[in-house]
């Protein structure tokens, strides 16, 4: 989340139009890794609750709050904060092949990246609750349906489809920023108080004896398994 950050950084003052968000291989993003969640929680729960917040709160709040468009190309799985930072972008094309979760309460975790609000805002209510409480496996169809994601094209073409629709980079930066500003103006005051709500309620999860005992319980259940 640092180095992202970091890169949105440079991105943000260079002569840049847009950032393109994408992956080398064919994985998007797992989300959080929590083995390593569980070994900073593990010597001082307290204090790494605190700087684990800090961090994701820092790093979502970079998406809320940055001028440039940001575009996302998804291929494979996008679970967690891979899939919940999605509607904070301002493109997001996906392959057939790729795939949203955010199976939040089976890892023993609470809603993140202003999903909270994005989701019920684009899928209805209903299907955010699938989503963030039941962790339904969205596939890239049914992303699109909802709303989650803007196109789906094949898998064999997909670099390219990106490529050829990519249309901002002719257009004048100090326009793309204000239309941006425009589109985001009556959200980014609800987004960051949402953030600070979600993060809120996973420092005390991470703080607690429960919230512990269950990630223990869930990264130990992936060690039998592989």
């Amino acid at each position: 989340m640092n180095e992202v950050k970091s890169a949105l950084e440079i991105a943000a003052v260079d002569d840049s139009k847009f950032v393109l968000l994408s992956v080398v291989g064919s994985v998007f993003c797992c989300g959080l890794d929590f083995d390593i969640i569980v070994k900073h929680l593990k010597y001082n729960r307290k204090r790494a609750s605190v700087k684990l917040e800090d961090t994701i709160k820092n790093f979502v709040n970079f998406f809320i709050v940055f001028m440039k468009p940001v575009i996302v190309s998804v291929k494979g799985p996008a679970i967690g904060l891979g899939a919940s930072i999605l509607p904070l972008c301002d493109v997001v094309w996906a392959n057939e092949k790729a795939w949203f979760q955010t199976p939040y309460t089976r890892f023993g975790q609470s809603p993140e990246g202003c999903s909270t609000i994005t989701f019920p805002k684009i899928m209805g209510r209903a299907a955010a609750n699938e989503m963030l409480i039941n962790g339904w496996k969205m596939n890239a169809q049914e992303a699109c349906d909802k709303g989650l994601v803007s196109q789906v094209f094949w898998s064999e073409t997909f670099t390219q489809e990106v490529m050829v629709r990519i249309q901002i980079t002719s257009c004048n930066s100090f326009v793309l920023e204000n239309s941006k500003a425009l589109l985001c103006y009556n959200m980014n005051v609800e987004l960051k108080q949402a953030n600070e709500r979600e993060c809120e309620v996973l420092k005390k999860i991470w703080a607690s004896a429960q919230g512990m005992e269950y990630m223990l319980k869930y990264v130990q259940n992936k060690i039998d398994a592989f």
